[in-house]
């Protein structure tokens, strides 16, 4: 008979006594934390080389340029939107996309490019084996495009039909991100437009792009990022292919780079737009008063930076259509206290932007255009809470939240790519995933009330979408927004 199976009772067998007659288990020692610690080397000429080992067959390289929609003060606005979209056209090597594309298939590669408001990001995963390739691929890609008449054409038609989708999409989180930076740094650094105005597509040409380029793409300003390799082979490959390269713009010495510092100043961003018509079909979304209200939190290489997180993490929120579920939230602020409360809400999100030099701690609410008065007071009213009482039990667990996001998202090669290349670009070194957790545990409910306290002493940053008839003031939001927390009951005399 089978000493160990039954289908009718349990074994009586130990789980902690080895089973008889099976070899002992030898278990892989854990090995030493300097192992996986980021390495970064600073090649001759400034250009930082930051590699990160991790186990597998591919490869993510790439190139990080401090460069962005930020940097554009002193020239149209659009153009890192522009270089984001001829990204991986053809080169000096490379005649054409196409050939670039099949050069990484060859490899079993794949190639993007992200222009954000600080960063331009140029990025290939890869096998490990093609290596050399893709690190002159990427040098090549950067420093020696053709910008060709047709290319930069096609792009104009490119940015055109983004820009059209953009304003039709039912959802519109894009544009109210773009509105609420507007607001809150007016006409300054991280304020200015990410996508390009449809009035500056037919006036950015090869000239003015290599004129951007000349002042923003030096090397000292450029980090060659990697994820599983090591970190000599890219060292190498970047001294072969990164070292020396005269760009396609030359290189002059005599720079303009705008190295303002960001400036929050608040105010208001309003677009009265028809919401009602934006989802057709058998089962259309309502039409939608989309509100965003921010204010300025701090930078991320402040200390402050990990309590503005577990805060925003604590806030949470998100659709009233949520299937909910363990680690979704449901316990976060917006959820219990508003969207649970308050059925006629359709959206209540919290979203934290971090910069160098500043940040932004916002929530966005949707609601039927009549009910948009109530809305914004019950947003307000949860800003004010947040330098109120902190509860044990809701810290903790946004903690955990915050540590668990964290470590399954640097699960992914490239966040872990993405990761190393920003912090690496703004500090020249990483903090690794266990000393960000260490942190994370020692916030304290008096840290979080200290945080939002000073943030409630800003003026307010309001983005406003959609109907806008029944909105309150920008002056009372801001005085609402300036109660004490004792005093909650001025909210409704504010908004009536």
């Amino acid at each position: 008979s089978r000493s160990y199976s039954s289908g009718s009772a349990y074994p009586a067998v130990s789980l902690t006594v080895p089973l008889p007659g099976v070899p002992r288990a030898v278990f892989a020692a854990a090995e030493g934390r300097e192992r996986f610690e980021t390495r970064v080397t600073v090649l001759d000429n400034g250009l930082r080389v930051a590699s990160q080992r991790k186990f597998g067959q591919f490869c993510t390289v790439g190139l990080l340029i401090n460069s962005g929609s930020r940097h554009e003060a002193k020239y149209l606005s659009g153009i890192s939107h522009f270089l984001e979209k001829l990204a991986f056209s053809s080169t000096a090597q490379f005649g054409s996309k196409d050939e670039i594309l099949l050069t990484l298939e060859k490899h079993g590669g794949i190639c993007d490019c992200q222009a954000s408001r600080d960063t331009i990001m140029y990025a290939v995963s890869a096998d490990a084996k093609g290596l050399d390739t893709v690190v002159n691929l990427l040098a090549d890609v950067a420093l020696q495009p053709r910008l060709s008449d047709e290319e930069i054409e096609m792009t104009r038609a490119a940015i055109r039909f983004e820009l059209e989708d953009l304003n039709m999409r039912p959802d519109p989180e894009p544009l109210l991100t773009e509105m609420i930076h507007a607001a809150a740094y007016r006409e300054n650094t991280v304020g200015l437009n990410r996508f390009c105005p449809v009035e500056n597509t037919d006036k950015i040409d090869r000239r003015l792009l290599h004129s951007y380029l000349r002042n923003y793409y030096t090397p000292d300003r450029m980090v060659l990022a990697g994820v599983g390799i090591e970190h000599e082979q890219l060292v190498e490959c970047a001294q072969r292919h990164l070292l020396g390269v005269e760009p396609v713009w030359g290189s002059r010495h005599t720079r303009d780079v705008d190295k303002s510092v960001a400036q929050y100043t608040g105010g208001i961003v309003k677009v009265e737009k028809d919401m009602s018509d934006v989802s057709l079909g058998p089962t259309p979304i309502p039409e939608l008063t989309h509100i965003m209200i921010g204010l300025e939190s701090c930078s991320f290489l402040e200390e402050d930076f990990i309590p503005f997180a577990v805060l925003n993490m604590m806030m949470g929120g998100g659709g009233s259509f949520s299937a909910g579920g363990p680690g979704k939230g449901m316990f976060t602020r917006l959820y219990l206290n508003v969207l649970n409360r308050h059925h006629w809400m359709y959206n209540a999100t919290s979203y934290h932007h971090s910069y160098e030099d500043t940040g932004l701690l916002c929530i966005h609410a949707s609601a039927d255009p009549k009910q948009v008065r109530e809305m914004v007071e019950i947003i307000t009213r949860e800003f004010i809470l947040m330098a109120g009482a902190v509860g044990e039990v809701e810290l903790e667990r946004a903690k955990t939240q915050l540590k668990s996001m964290l470590m399954m998202n640097l699960e992914s090669r490239p966040v872990i790519f993405e990761d190393v290349g920003r912090q690496v670009l703004a500090t020249s070194t990483r903090k690794l995933p266990h000393e960000l957790c260490d942190l994370i545990s020692q916030v304290k409910p008096t840290d979080i009330k200290r945080v939002a306290t000073k943030m409630l002493h800003k003026k307010p940053a309001v983005a406003a979408l959609g109907d806008l008839s029944d909105l309150p003031t920008y002056e009372h939001i801001q005085a609402a927004l300036s109660s004490k927390d004792g005093q909650l009951p001025r909210l409704y005399r504010l908004f009536r």
